[in-house]
């Protein structure tokens, strides 16, 4: 899976736009990085830039956002209703797909260590990548803001990164809080009723922080308090959550609006649980929700899966299945229409500037392969045969979990359709990559060789190119050999009346590993690294003999069972 990162960093202008725009613009000069949204405030003379993209291009267009604002912004002019400290006031890394949140952390500590050496900007690491739990606390890092940090300084306060003093480049640019954090989703839910003070109730209800604790049962009963004056909270059912109740003109309705700080600990469908039944208890019923901004693709596809278990369902279904199921199951779709394409972050990070094969249709792409054009070749059609076994073994296993009087083994064959539905993405991404492989080849030859340089640069170019288009056929045998796993499953488990599309799956799979195996045995002989070829080429007649094998065994059973 692509790594992909959110940045939101916050800059100490809200008025000028063109001061916003060319610190914006720094962000759109970075290839593979997507700008997402630009909120300017007037009032508070800040302005929240969203961006996403792979970490490494995130966190150079953080770094040139923060040198522009540093370049345009002069923090001694600065007066605004936010709190802030630096030209550039905060700068949090969140993880958004395939990253861990301690692969972050490093992320954000290498950007604060960078800003702090090359821009000569003090640099306070915050929330998950702090180096002291109280820096964690943002309010910590940015204590008495911008107007103290010179006393700050000469009392022994030093950032973590950058200069140690306040000089007159620190007067200038002020400080900046680099952070990692979780992302944040806002949602609101739709209430059938018009009463705020229900709303705010099933707000209290659920919300971290819950409500004040009463020396009596009625709202009107002053609140306890502890030994230092402070009110006694007694604490919503939902960590990680902030909530209030509000009535949307808009819509006529009241809704509980509520921020989730941690969806690893508390999932978007675990709050809509939660918000229904409180809700209910009131006797107020959630009719929908409505997602503000934009969500990680995991956000859907963990609430779909959740959907589908309740209902004993199969998960190993497609994804726009088992995200359709979400946005049903949570009314996502209550007051307007929901496209996943529009609010979901990896769809808006699509490069779709160029054609891939596995999103044409199947007459398209047969035509695409009796063309002229070289490629797609027998490696991508390779792929997508075992693609097709792979489908076939996962279609057997969900129709068995909806076999009557097999419901007590619906999560026995939805484990399998998700083993399936892993390998037959992974082949699809092969198809396009084998042609890619063929492209790389072809641009290799045409590299210049004027000089001797360039020579050796085509030379060495090529062999590369050569190795990675044995690689890419190479893993097709893999994959699709492991997909033998899943058909077997369903040959021996799964409903019998099906028994004949899993062997067709087993043939699509040895001739998916066979097709691959030509296609690795007809790049080794280009190779000018003869033990990288002949271990290649070893290795992949091995997973072919496998399959062969394999592919007749499935048969005979398959046989035997439609003969009775």
């Amino acid at each position: 899976m692509k790594q992909i990162i959110e940045c939101v960093p916050n800059i100490s202008e809200g008025r000028d736009m063109n001061i916003i725009n060319q610190v914006t613009a720094e962000i759109e000069k970075v290839e593979g990085v997507k700008l997402l949204d630009v909120d300017p405030g007037a009032t508070t003379n800040r302005t929240v830039i969203t961006f996403v993209g792979e970490p490494k291009n995130v966190c150079e267009a953080a770094f040139r956002v923060v040198k522009k604002a540093a370049e345009l912004i002069d923090m001694r002019n600065h007066h605004g209703d936010h709190p802030r400290f630096g030209a550039t006031d905060v700068c949090p890394l969140v993880p958004v797909a395939g990253i861990t949140m301690e692969e972050v952390v490093e992320y954000a500590r290498q950007l604060g260590e960078r800003i702090g050496n090359e821009l000569e900007i003090p640099v306070f690491c915050y929330e998950n990548a702090a180096f002291s739990p109280e820096r964690r606390n943002l309010a910590v890092c940015r204590a008495g803001e911008y107007e103290a940090l010179a006393e700050r300084f000469s009392s022994g306060c030093t950032a973590d990164f950058g200069p140690k003093v306040f000089n007159e480049r620190v007067a200038t640019t002020g400080a900046t809080a680099v952070g990692a954090r979780d992302f944040l989703v806002a949602i609101n839910y739709n209430l059938n009723t018009t009463s705020t003070r229900r709303a705010n109730a099933i707000a209290f209800d659920v919300r971290e922080k819950g409500r004040p604790m009463r020396q009596g049962p009625k709202v009107t009963d002053k609140p306890v308090k502890d030994e230092n004056g402070n009110p006694v909270m007694i604490p919503g059912s939902l960590p990680g959550t902030k909530a209030i109740g509000w009535f949307i003109e808009e819509y006529g309705i009241a809704q509980v609006s509520m921020n989730i700080t941690n969806i690893a600990k508390t999932p978007v469908h675990v709050c809509f649980e939660e918000v229904c039944n409180k809700a209910a208890a009131r006797g107020v019923r959630v009719t929908g929700c409505e997602i503000v901004g934009l969500v990680p693709k995991s956000v859907l596809l963990d609430a779909g899966r959740f959907y589908l278990a309740k209902q004993e369902r199969s998960l190993g279904v497609s994804e726009d299945e088992i995200m359709k199921i979400a946005i049903k199951s949570m009314g996502l779709d209550d007051l307007k229409p929901f496209n996943p394409k529009e609010k979901v972050i990896e769809f808006l990070l699509e490069d779709n500037s160029q054609k891939k094969l596995v999103d044409m249709t199947c007459a398209a792409f047969a035509d695409e392969t009796a063309s002229e054009s070289p490629a797609p070749g027998g490696g991508s059609i390779s792929a997508y045969m075992g693609a097709l076994g792979a489908s076939l073994a996962t279609m057997v296993a969900n129709l068995s979990s909806h076999k009557p009087g097999w419901d007590d083994r619906w999560e026995f064959f939805s484990q399998w359709a998700e083993k399936g539905q892993v390998i037959k993405n992974q082949l699809l991404a092969l198809v396009d990559e084998d042609t890619n492989a063929f492209n790389k080849i072809m641009a290799a030859f045409g590299l210049p060789k004027k000089t001797e340089e360039d020579k050796e640069i085509r030379k060495q170019a090529i062999e590369d190119a050569s190795k990675y288009a044995i690689e890419v056929p190479f893993r097709t045998m893999q994959v699709a050999f492991s997909a033998f796993e899943v058909v077997e499953a369903m040959v021996n488990d799964g409903n019998p009346a099906s028994v004949s599309d899993a062997g067709v799956g087993a043939m699509c799979c040895r001739s998916a590993v066979m097709g691959a195996y030509l296609n690795v045995k007809i790049n080794a002989a280009g190779i000018k690294d003869r033990e990288f070829a002949d271990k290649m080429v070893q290795a992949g007649a091995e997973i072919e003999a496998k399959a062969i094998q394999k592919e007749a065994e499935l048969l005979v059973k398959v046989n035997e069972i439609i003969n009775k």
